[in-house]
C-alpha cells in the first residue's frame, strides 16, 4: 500500500527542488524559512515546495495557469495527504485573460463534497457512536476533487491530463520526505492510536503507513504506489476512473466496511457546479471570491470594504496599532456575526450575498462600530456559530499571459475521516461533521451550528475557505491568494491582502507579517505569537483598554499569495513559513 523508509533516498528530491530553488530564494525567520520568489514568466504558490514545483512544470511546458494549479492540486494529494487530497473536496476560482477559447471570464468550481443519500437531518442523532461523523466511515462525504480538478483541466486549461498528472504520479512512486508539518500532524494522533486498538485495526494506512506508528520523524521518506495506481487510471480514463471504474469499486468497499454508507449510485451521480463568483468593487480594485457553501468569499470582501470605509492604517508590516487593530477585529466581528446569520448551502436555502454586500449596509456598519468600545457581542448578530475547517490547502497561480487561479481544497480534519481507500493509498475526507450532525451539538471543533446546516442527500456542508483573486481597474491581476487554518482562513487572507493593497507589502512581507484572528464568538481577540514573539506591551493595553479580551495563538492561517509589482508587473510571490510551503517559477 505504502511505504516508509528510514534512510532518505534523496535522488527524486533533489532533481525537482533543483529547478525551484534555481526561482526561489529563501527569507529565514525564527520560527522557519519563507519561500519567496520573483518572475514575469508565472508563479506558482502551495504548501509544499514539491506541490509547487509540479504546478510550475507546467507553466514551463507552455501551460497556462489551470494546467499548473490542477498538477499542483494532484502533487499536494501526495504530499500533502493530511490536509487534502482525491479523497476531499474544495473551490476554484479561474479568471482567464483574454484566453483564445473564453475570451476574457471568471469562473468559479464548486467541487465541495456532497452528503450521501443515506444520510439525513435525523441520522447522526440516531447513531450510538458520538465519533460517527468525525470519524469512519460515516463520516465519509461523496468526494468532488476529481471531478472538480478535471473539468477545470478540460474545459480551461491546454495540457493533456497525462502531462498534468505526472509530477503528482512521480512523487507517489518514487517518494517524498516527511516534512515537520507532516510529523507534527502524525503525532498528533499518536496518543490516540497508540490507546485504542481498534483504531489500529480500522485505520491501518494512516497507522501504519502515514503516521509510521506513531514514530515517523523529518526526513523519512514516504512512498505511495498505491496512489501512484489510482493517479494512473485517472490520467488514463478520466473521472470515470474515480467515480464507476475500479477507484469507485474500492472506495464504496472501504466505507462500507467501516459502517459507513456511501455508494456507487451516490459517486456516479456526483457533479459540479460551474457558478458566478462574488464580485465586489474596493477602491480602484475588484474583488473576486467564492460565493456560498463559502463563507469565506463573503466574510473577506466585507473585511476589505469595512477597513476601506474605516481608512485603516496598514504598515507594510509589524503589528497594527491598538487603533487600527480594534477597528479591524470589529469589522472581523460583523463579517462572522453575518457569516452565522445568513449562511448555507445556497442551493437549499436563500443567501443573501447582495444584502451582505450592499453599499449602503456595509457603509451602516462602518458607522455603528466605536472607535474606542467594544459592545456586547449579542449587538453583533444571533448566536448561531459555524464549523471550521480543519486539513486545508491553498494553491495561488498567476501565469505569464496575467491568467490566474485561486484554488483552496480539504479533507476536514488531519487525514480526514482515516478511512484509507484499500489498494490506492488515500485517505477519504470527513466532511460530514461540517454539517450540524445533530441539532444542538457542538462539532469536532466544539461549534455549535444552525440548523440550516443539517444534512440532506447531496446537500454541500458549509466552509471558510477563501480563494480570492483581486483585478485592478483595467482588469489585470493584481493579486491571487487564499489560506488554510478553519475560520483563520478569513482573517489570514484578508489581512495578507490589506498589507498588499493599503499597506503596499511585497507578498513576503504581507506573509510574515502578524496577524490579529476575531471570529466575534468567543469573544475575545486572539493574538499570534509565531515565531515566539508577540505583540508589544502598548498594543495589548490598547485593546485591553478598549474593552477587548486578549488571547494568544501561535499561528493564525497559512497563507499563500502572489501579486503583481505595480511598476514593474514582474510576479511576486510568497508561501507561508507557519506550515511550511513553496513558490515556484515558470
Amino acid at each position: 500500500m505504502m511505504r516508509v523508509e528510514r534512510a532518505g533516498r534523496w535522488s527524486l528530491i533533489v532533481s525537482m527542488l533543483g529547478v525551484l530553488m534555481l526561482s526561489a530564494c529563501v527569507s529565514m525567520r525564527a520560527g522557519g524559512p519563507t519561500a519567496r520568489a520573483q518572475a514575469h514568466t508565472g508563479l506558482v504558490a502551495a504548501d509544499h515546495p514539491l506541490a509547487a514545483e509540479a504546478g510550475a512544470q507546467m507553466l514551463r511546458q507552455g501551460g497556462n495557469a489551470v494546467d499548473a494549479a490542477v498538477a499542483t492540486s494532484f502533487a499536494l494529494s501526495v504530499v500533502r495527504s493530511d490536509a487534502c487530497g482525491i479523497g476531499g473536496g474544495g473551490f476554484m476560482l479561474i479568471h482567464l485573460n483574454d484566453d483564445p477559447r473564453h475570451g476574457t471570464t471568471t469562473v468559479a468550481l464548486n467541487y465541495r463534497e456532497t452528503s450521501p443519500a443515506g444520510v439525513g437531518p435525523q441520522t447522526y442523532a440516531e447513531l450510538d457512536d458520538p465519533e460517527a461523523s468525525k470519524r469512519g466511515g460515516m463520516a465519509v462525504a461523496v468526494p468532488g476533487t476529481v471531478a472538480g480538478l478535471l473539468h477545470a483541466l478540460e474545459t480551461y486549461g491546454t495540457l493533456d491530463r497525462a502531462t498534468v498528472l505526472e509530477p503528482a504520479i512521480a512523487l507517489a512512486e518514487g517518494g517524498f520526505d516527511a516534512d515537520a508539518h507532516h510529523v507534527r500532524t502524525a503525532r498528533s494522533l499518536s496518543d490516540r492510536f497508540r490507546r485504542d486498538a481498534r483504531w489500529r485495526e480500522r485505520f491501518p494506512l494512516v497507522w501504519g503507513g502515514l503516521t509510521a506508528q506513531g514514530t515517523i520523524e523529518i526526513s523519512e521518506r514516504i512512498t505511495l504506489p498505491g496512489q501512484a495506481r489510482a493517479l494512473r487510471l485517472i490520467a488514463e480514463h478520466g473521472a470515470d476512473a474515480f467515480y464507476r471504474g475500479e477507484i469507485a469499486e474500492a472506495i464504496v468497499a472501504s466505507v462500507t466496511a467501516d459502517g459507513g454508507v456511501l455508494t456507487h449510485q451516490d459517486l456516479a451521480g456526483y457533479a459540479i457546479r460551474v457558478v458566478e463568483p462574488v464580485s465586489y468593487e474596493l477602491e480602484s480594485h475588484r474583488v473576486l471570491s467564492m460565493p456560498p457553501p463559502s463563507s469565506g468569499g463573503v466574510a473577506v470582501a466585507q473585511i476589505l470594504s469595512l477597513a476601506e470605509r474605516l481608512d485603516l492604517t496598514i504598515p507594510v508590516t509589524g503589528w497594527l496599532e491598538a487603533a487600527d487593530a480594534h477597528l479591524l477585529a470589529e469589522s472581523m466581528k460583523h463579517a462572522f456575526a453575518d457569516r452565522s446569520r445568513h449562511m448555507a448551502d445556497s442551493a437549499f436555502t436563500d443567501v443573501p450575498v447582495d444584502q451582505m454586500l450592499d453599499d449602503a449596509e456595509l457603509e451602516r456598519v462602518a458607522r455603528s462600530i466605536e472607535p474606542n468600545t467594544v459592545r456586547d457581542a449579542s449587538a453583533y448578530g444571533v448566536i448561531r456559530v459555524l464549523p471550521e475547517d480543519g486539513g486545508t490547502s491553498h494553491i495561488s497561480v498567476i501565469d505569464a499571459r496575467g491568467n490566474a487561479v485561486a484554488c483552496t481544497e480539504t479533507i476536514n480534519l488531519a487525514f480526514g475521516s482515516l478511512v484509507g481507500v484499500r489498494g490506492f493509498g488515500f485517505c477519504l475526507n470527513d466532511q460530514m461533521d461540517d454539517f450540524t450532525t445533530i441539532a444542538g451539538e457542538a462539532n469536532a471543533f466544539g461549534l455549535i451550528q444552525s440548523d440550516d446546516n443539517l444534512p440532506e442527500p447531496g446537500k454541500r456542508p458549509l466552509s471558510s475557505m477563501s480563494p480570492t483573486i483581486i483585478l485592478d481597474d483595467h482588469g489585470e491581476v493584481v493579486a491571487v491568494a487564499g489560506a488554510s487554518g478553519g475560520p483563520r482562513i478569513i482573517t489570514s487572507t484578508a489581512q495578507a491582502l490589506l498589507r498588499v493593497l493599503r499597506g503596499a507589502a511585497t507578498a513576503a512581507e504581507a506573509v510574515d507579517a502578524p496577524r490579529i484572528h476575531h471570529q466575534w464568538l468567543p469573544d475575545a481577540i486572539f493574538i499570534e505569537t509565531w515565531d515566539g514573539v508577540g505583540p508589544s506591551t502598548r498594543l495589548e493595553a490598547g485593546l485591553a483598554k478598549r474593552g477587548h479580551a486578549l488571547r494568544e495563538r501561535t499561528d493564525i492561517g497559512a497563507v499563500q499569495l502572489i501579486r503583481r509589482d505595480p511598476q514593474t508587473g514582474a510576479l511576486d510571490g510568497a508561501a507561508d513559513p507557519r506550515k511550511g510551503g513553496g513558490v515556484s517559477g515558470g
